[in-house]
C-alpha cells in the first residue's frame, strides 16, 4: 500500500462505542500526569502539546524524511535504531534462545544490580513495540535496562517473530510461549513464578494484553500484573484520537493501517480478541493492570476503553494519561522527562504488585 491508498476499515465504530458506553458505567480510575492538567473527567484528555514534544516533531518534520509506509520493508527496519545516549549498567545480561511454536525464539535476560542473586526475583516478560514489523531487542535494550533497575526485577525482552514475514498469531504464540518458558524455568532464573509480569507497549502492549486473556483461557500461566504501555487494542480507525491525531504527531493513521496490512492475514483476522483485545466478550479474571496513554496519540481511545472494561469486568485496574505526549515517547528518555517519569510509575507500581 503507498502513502494515496487507504484500506477500508469494515468495522464499524459503532461497535468500538458500544462497547466504551458499557464499560464507562464502570470506569477505570483515572490519574494524569502532573503537566499541566489534573482531572478525572473520563472526556478531558486532549491538552496542549508538551513542549519536548513539540520541539522533537518539529526536528522530525525538518528532515521531510519518507513515511514509514512509504519505505521498503528493509528500510522501515533500518530506521528503528537503539536509542543513542547513556546506557545504564546492570548486573548481568543474558542472550538466549528459547524453544518456540514455530523455533527457537530469542530472548534477553536483564539482571539488575540490586536483585539478590540468593533469593528468588520478581520478573517481567517484556514485547517490544513496532506495530508487529519493525524493531527488536537491541531497539528496546535501554528501555529494558530502565525497567530493570525500576522495578528491582528481572526483566525477560521477547524478539518475537515478526510480520509480514509471519502474519498474526505468530507474535501472540512466540509472546505466550515465551511466558510459559519464563514461569517454566523459574528454577533456572532464580525468579519467583508466583510473581511473574507482562509488559509491552504499542504492539508490544497489545501482547502483552493478549498473553494475559491466553493464559487465563488456557489456566496457565499464572500473571500476576500487566503493564500496557499505550497499547493497540483494536483493529479500528474510527475513534476520535484517531481523527485527532491522524497525522502531524509521530505515529499516524496510514502508518497503523500499513501495520495492521502486514500483521493480519485477512481483515476478518482483525475480530479475533487475540488480535484486538478490546473484542473480547468477556474481559473477567485477568491480571491487576496498570495502563497508560498519551493525548496525541491516535490509539489514545482504544488504550482508554480497554481501561474501562477491564476495571468494569472486575479487575484492578489503573489509567494513567500523559496527556501533552505523543505515541512513543516511552522509550525516549534521552530526550523526553515524561518518559523518565512514566519508567518510575511503572517501576513503582511493579515493585507494589509484585513484592
Amino acid at each position: 500500500m503507498n502513502g494515496k491508498q487507504r484500506r477500508h476499515n469494515p468495522f464499524r465504530s459503532d461497535v468500538f462505542n458500544s462497547m466504551l458506553n458499557a464499560a464507562e458505567q464502570k470506569a477505570a480510575r483515572i490519574i494524569c500526569s502532573p503537566y499541566l492538567h489534573r482531572t478525572t473527567n473520563a472526556e478531558d484528555f486532549r491538552m496542549a502539546l508538551d513542549p519536548q514534544a513539540g520541539e522533537f516533531l518539529k526536528k522530525l518534520a525538518a528532515l521531510n524524511a519518507p513515511a514509514l509506509h512509504e519505505l521498503t520493508l528493509e528500510q522501515a527496519r533500518r530506521q528503528a535504531v537503539p536509542i543513542s545516549g547513556p546506557i545504564r549498567e546492570v548486573a548481568r545480561i543474558d542472550n538466549r534462545r528459547i524453544p518456540g511454536p514455530n523455533g527457537e525464539i530469542p530472548v534477553r535476560i536483564y539482571q539488575p544490580a540490586d536483585v539478590a542473586a540468593t533469593r528468588p526475583a520478581p520478573a517481567l516478560v517484556f514485547f517490544h513495540g513496532g506495530g508487529w514489523v519493525i524493531c527488536n531487542l537491541d531497539t528496546y535494550d535501554s528501555l529494558c535496562r530502565d525497567l530493570a533497575l525500576a522495578a528491582d526485577c528481572v526483566v525477560v525482552s521477547v524478539d518475537y517473530r515478526l510480520a509480514p514475514e509471519h502474519k498474526f498469531p505468530a507474535a501472540a504464540d512466540d509472546a505466550y510461549a515465551a511466558t510459559v518458558w519464563v514461569c517454566d524455568h523459574s528454577n533456572e532464573l532464580n525468579i519467583d513464578p508466583n510473581r511473574i509480569a507482562v509488559a509491552g507497549d504499542s504492539a508490544g502492549g497489545n501482547l502483552a494484553a493478549v498473553v494475559s486473556l491466553m493464559a487465563r483461557d488456557r489456566g496457565n500461566p499464572a500473571i500476576a500484573f500487566q503493564v500496557l504501555i499505550y497499547p493497540i487494542t483494536d483493529y479500528s480507525f474510527d475513534t476520535e484520537s484517531y481523527q485527532a491525531n491522524s497525522e502531524g504527531y509521530f505515529l499516524t493513521r496510514m502508518i497503523m493501517e500499513w501495520f495492521w496490512e502486514q500483521y493480519l492475514e485477512c481483515p476478518e483476522d482483525g475480530t479475533h480478541p487475540y488480535a484486538s483485545p478490546l473484542r473480547a466478550d468477556d474481559l473477567s479474571n485477568l491480571p491487576p493492570a496498570l495502563v497508560t496513554t498519551a493525548g496525541f496519540d491516535p490509539l489514545c481511545d482504544e488504550g482508554r476503553a480497554y481501561a474501562q472494561r477491564l476495571q468494569a469486568a472486575g479487575n484492578d485496574t489503573e489509567l494513567v494519561h500523559y496527556e501533552g505526549m505523543i505515541h512513543g515517547y516511552v522509550r525516549r528518555t534521552d530526550l523526553f522527562d515524561r518518559a523518565r517519569e512514566t519508567v518510575d510509575l511503572i517501576g513503582d507500581r511493579l515493585k507494589k504488585k509484585l513484592n
